[in-house]
């Protein structure tokens, strides 16, 4: 349990530590054409994924944090409850770290930082962090080793 706690921590870590370094490089808005289809920039996003919710007028931010908790105390128990399943600890513990970090986010800052911004052309997916990237690692993986298992096991 303690090391996939560690491997949270580090996460969180990381995305704190990156967040920082944005922070005291880049004024708001503010990109850095790093190819011709990535850029750092500064973001700040008051909602969740693809800023859903930004404009609501703050209830959002508890609501999110609510989420957070919440979320964060299911994924501990079920590293508990599952310690043998180390993909399944591995990709909850990346889960648990991205949502953590984000919501140190949220109820210090009031929003999220982000600053990971790819495009194409006039084509653009949504700025993200470290924190969004753990979390969509995880849900990858627990994708994968759900549908790597026997139809038999499934059941």
């Amino acid at each position: 349990m303690l090391k996939w706690l560690g491997v949270s921590a580090v996460v969180i870590a990381f995305d704190l530590w990156t967040k920082h370094l944005v922070e005291s490089a880049f004024s708001y808005g503010e990109h850095l054409a790093i190819t011709p289809f990535f850029d750092l920039v500064l973001f700040f996003n008051e909602g969740a994924a693809f800023s859903f919710l930004a404009g609501a007028g703050g209830w959002q931010r508890f609501f999110f944090s609510a989420i957070a908790l919440i979320a964060s105390g299911v994924i501990i128990h079920l590293m508990r409850k599952h310690t043998q399943q180390k993909l399944f600890c591995f990709a909850l513990a990346l889960i648990l770290g991205g949502a953590l970090g984000n919501l140190y986010d949220r109820v210090t800052l009031g929003h999220v930082v982000d600053f990971l911004f790819f495009h194409y052309q006039t084509y653009y997916w949504p700025a993200f962090n470290l924190a969004d990237s753990a979390i969509f690692c995880g849900v990858v993986l627990l994708l994968w080793e759900e549908f790597r298992k026997p139809a038999d096991v499934k059941a």
